[in-house]
């Protein structure tokens, strides 16, 4: 975290503190992953507590509610758009039976909904936050009708700019909704140099918010390097296996892929900040590790130390450091030093 940049608010997503001051919360993105399949959706959640991510998302479509028919390819598919988010629909006794799961698991349920019928069954559904999608990020009207349900919000804000994201942000914040921002491009996959992780920081100090990053390249370096950037949380999506069917599978993370996102982020979060000084820790090696000024040979009293007599050796346990050798070059033994006796300042002629 770089000093310029202030530490922002903490947001509670179902208990679990989510800002600067914690590590970042892994979002395991199972999304439409499951192509319709309420076991698929059953098995996500299954690997994503095994890989002990605290947090998996999925999404919410009521296809005629979202959007109208039409035959327009989403980029990343064959297939039509409404075609696609018509078979990965789940019915509302199924969605409710996955959030019951989640929590029976102790994982976060987080569900993105598209319309306004589906952010309404999401709240009578009792959930504890909404994720907005990139898509949504500028759907002012979709955008204030689920800020005033009052549940913290994390939005994404690919596809979109600074202006647009502050007119999202000023629209939520108007109705007093907890807010996180997920810096994202929307590439499928993203090429690495298209990831932009600087906008995480311009995020931060622009809108004094908690930034994550919602990420669509391929592996995780780049959440890793989110994670070291300060993002307060990363979203990647999750798929049991790269040979499942569906549109975001090529592009998912595999149960050791998150297992390993959830460790290194963790790691990463601990490593960050401090300053550069001695730890007290640190003791044990120095005692080995630094130089001492030592007699290279014997030296007789009244003799003058010089690059003949002594020098510097390991361990660092004696009384003269290294960096104080110079010191001693040109002054007299007081006594008679033996050779690779480590000296002391008492050995030294005033």
């Amino acid at each position: 975290m770089t000093k310029s940049i202030k530490k922002n608010k903490t947001i509670n997503i179902e208990g679990r503190p989510v800002g600067d001051d914690f590590p970042p919360l892994v979002i395991a993105e199972a999304g439409i992953n499951h192509e319709g399949d309420f076991n698929k959706a059953i098995q996500l959640i299954d690997a994503a507590v095994a890989a002990k991510a605290e947090c998996v998302k999925f999404q919410c479509h009521i296809t005629e509610e979202e959007m109208i028919p039409t035959d327009i390819l989403p980029g990343n598919s064959p297939d039509r758009l409404y075609d696609i988010i018509k078979r990965c629909e789940l019915p509302e006794e199924e969605e409710l039976a996955v959030k019951k799961y989640c929590e029976k698991k102790g994982i976060i349920y987080l569900c993105t909904p598209f319309s306004r019928a589906a952010a309404d069954r999401l709240y009578d559904m009792k959930v504890n936050a909404f994720k907005i999608g990139s898509g949504e990020c500028n759907s002012i009207p979709l955008l204030e009708h689920i800020a005033r349900m009052g549940k913290p919000m994390i939005l994404s804000t690919g596809m979109n700019d600074i202006p647009s994201i502050r007119r999202s942000v000023k629209a939520i914040q108007k109705h007093k909704c907890p807010l996180i921002l997920m810096h994202c491009t929307s590439m499928y996959p993203t090429p690495y140099e298209k990831v932009r992780l600087g906008a995480i920081a311009q995020l931060k100090k622009t809108f004094g918010l908690p930034v994550g990053l919602s990420d669509h390249s391929l592996g995780i370096y780049t959440c890793l390097g989110a994670a070291a950037l300060g993002a307060c949380a990363l979203e990647k999506h999750f798929t049991l296996t790269r040979d499942w069917p569906g549109p975001d599978v090529p592009i998912s993370m595999e149960p050791q892929e998150l297992a390993q996102l959830v460790e290194g982020s963790r790691a990463i979060y601990l490593a960050q900040g401090g300053t550069k000084n001695i730890l007290k820790e640190e003791q044990p090696v120095i005692d080995f590790a630094y130089a001492c000024a030592v007699a290279i040979c014997d030296i007789k009293a009244g003799e003058i130390f010089s690059l003949e007599n002594i020098w510097v050796k390991r361990p660092g346990t004696g009384e003269i450091k290294a960096v104080d050798f110079h010191k001693l070059l040109g002054k007299k033994a007081r006594a008679a030093v033996k050779k690779d006796a480590q000296l002391r300042w008492k050995s030294v002629a005033a």
